[in-house]
């Protein structure tokens, strides 16, 4: 008797024929993603490149659950998200997804600690003993546990950035999407920050897809997909 073949993994997430227009008052939409077809297993770190209006920003909206798309499917974790309403993609970002951008978006106000658990407070209504743990606990990872009561202000730009990377961390994504979390710093502040992203992608397992426009970080990524005119031009693995 031949031994069963293993069942396929499913995929983190699966984009199949995805397209998406915008009408823009002219007399017919303007179509920026051409039919893309995109899969991501767990744990994987990957770079996301391609000219200025190739795409990028709008295909990231889709994965991130920011954006509805106009046609195809898009599955997260096997759970198909077009039939899904506002509170259903809310939840189900929330619980799935991490974001890091250009620029943190800390809340000037709060500590370095009350800004990584925010996402808590919006999700639950309410800080517990626990979050607080975990916060310490990804500041600490992220070289910050002697700054966990300073406020934005008193922190550099790449400390400020490793607060909005623990704060994307805390609800414990299964994949973190980053907007050029690089894109305002210094060549050196960029490739700590990288550097750091890479520390944590191997000790806590969560998938990465990291939007780039500095090759040199993208060729440190595990696999390159390059997006042109809002198709897939390349896919490619180190």
């Amino acid at each position: 008797m031949a031994p069963e073949k293993p069942l396929p993994s499913t995929p983190l997430l699966q984009l199949q024929a995805v397209r998406k227009s915008y009408n823009v008052g002219l007399p017919s939409e303007v179509e920026v993603l051409h039919g893309v077809d995109l899969r991501l297993d767990a744990g994987e770190f990957v770079a996301l490149v391609g000219p200025s209006g190739s795409g990028k920003s709008t295909l990231l909206n889709i994965l991130g659950l920011l954006e509805r798309m106009s046609s195809g499917s898009y599955q997260l974790e096997g759970r198909e998200t077009h039939a899904l309403d506002d509170s259903g993609l809310t939840l189900l970002r929330r619980e799935r997804l991490g974001f890091v951008f250009q620029f943190h978006h800390l809340l000037p106000a709060f500590t370095a600690l009350e800004n990584v658990t925010l996402p808590a407070l919006m999700a639950q209504g309410a800080v517990t003993a626990q979050d607080r743990a975990r916060a310490t606990e990804l500041l600490q990872a992220v070289g910050l546990g002697k700054a966990l009561h300073q406020k934005p202000a008193e922190l550099s730009g790449g400390m400020q950035q490793r607060v909005a990377i623990a704060r994307a961390l805390v609800q414990r994504p299964r994949l973190v999407l980053a907007d050029e979390p690089t894109g305002n710093l210094d060549t050196q502040s960029s490739q700590d920050v990288f550097n750091l992203l890479r520390e944590i992608h191997a000790s806590y397992g969560t998938a990465f897809l990291i939007v780039t426009h500095d090759p040199r970080l993208a060729q440190q990524c595990d696999r390159l997909v390059e997006i042109v005119d809002g198709r897939i031009a390349q896919d490619t693995r180190a």
